[in-house]
């Protein structure tokens, strides 16, 4: 009975199904399976090395750069002999990558140095690291020691670089310079810290937020400097550029800024007997300069809202407009003076 009752419904299904295939003989084909053979080899699903780090990884000194490019550092990276790391080509982008570049040359002199740019290059990114060496001041403004003989140069013998940026470095112990770029072009500082150089500590177009301590000759030099602090040990100058702004400069015989444009600075020459200015200007607007027995502040045409002062048989203030200025101990003769005591 069960069977028969199974055939049934079987006979009419088949029948149904061939009564639709009549009337629309697309259907019968409706529910047909596609072909089960692969279309082509299964495609790739992990990324190659390259896709997941595009640079070029650095292991060890000495390394040329010969490509355009980005580069990073995998190690604390430490040269036996003169330049760690030279580019020769434009286009390149190097991240220290919060690693330190060291060397042990015995004399500085010989040292080389530890990032050099080639001639005439542009388009260089130096980023996020520290150059040490072993140079030390013996108090006197005497530069010796071992290691490099600068932390990032140009090669001098042929054009300076051009669009550079070198931002988050620290450069400490080298006998001649710290950073050395070019000024009256398009390369940029900012963000650096560099220590006891034997000559110039940061050089640049534009300087921002960066310091400078304990250099020989100039401690920050370039057309902008903003934001920034200079400290020289010896004559030469703590801050010097076209425009300075809001800036902190400082020489023991020297002057302490030297500037065109000198706005919101303090400078100082404080050396013991130093004729030094502590701020010296051809317009200074809102800044205070001390020199021990200098001039204070020293504005070759106008000082507006600056205070000047010495502490021994020096001039406070010179200028030849002065606006709203004070000076502790005379103010050399100035024969324009506006709102002033």
């Amino acid at each position: 009975m069960i069977h028969n009752l199974r055939f049934t419904i079987w006979l009419k299904c088949a029948v149904l199904g061939l009564l639709l295939s009549t009337i629309n003989p697309q259907l019968s084909t409706a529910f047909a399976q596609g072909s089960l053979t692969p279309s082509g080899a299964p495609a790739p699903t992990m990324k190659t090395l390259a896709q997941i780090e595009p640079r070029t990884p650095i292991f060890s000194a000495p390394f040329t750069i010969t490509q355009p490019g980005s580069y990073y550092l995998t190690t604390n990276l430490t040269t036996t002999v003169s330049n760690a790391i030279v580019i020769v080509v434009s286009g390149v982008s190097l991240d220290l990558n919060g690693f330190t570049i060291s060397s042990t040359v015995a004399n500085a002199a010989n040292g080389g140095t530890a990032i050099l740019l080639g001639s005439g290059l542009s388009d260089i990114t130096i980023v996020n690291g520290h150059i040490r060496g072993g140079v030390t001041n013996n108090g006197s403004g005497v530069y010796t020691g071992s290691g490099f003989g600068s932390g990032i140069l140009y090669d001098f013998s042929g054009n300076a670089p051009v669009n550079v940026l070198v931002s988050r470095i620290s450069v400490s112990g080298c006998l001649d310079y710290g950073i050395f770029l070019t000024e009256g072009d398009s390369a940029v500082v900012e963000s650096c810290t560099v220590r006891t150089i034997g000559s110039y500590g940061i050089y640049a177009s534009t300087i921002k937020q960066s310091v400078a301590v304990d250099c020989g000759n100039l401690a920050l030099g370039g057309d902008q400097v903003s934001g920034c602090w200079g400290q020289c040990s010896g004559s030469g100058i703590g801050v010097s550029g076209y425009t300075v702004q809001n800036c902190d400069g400082w020489s023991y015989s020297g002057d302490g800024i030297s500037a065109n444009t000198a706005l919101n600075c303090y400078g100082v020459s404080n050396g013991t007997g130093s004729t030094g200015n502590g701020l010296r200007a051809y317009t200074a607007e809102n800044c205070d300069g001390f020199s021990y027995s200098g001039n204070g502040v020293n504005a070759g045409f106008v000082a507006v809202g600056c205070v000047g002062s010495t502490q021994s048989g020096g001039t406070g203030l010179r200028a030849g407009v002065a606006t709203s200025c004070y000076s502790s101990t005379g103010d050399g003769g100035i024969a324009n003076k506006y709102n002033m005591p």
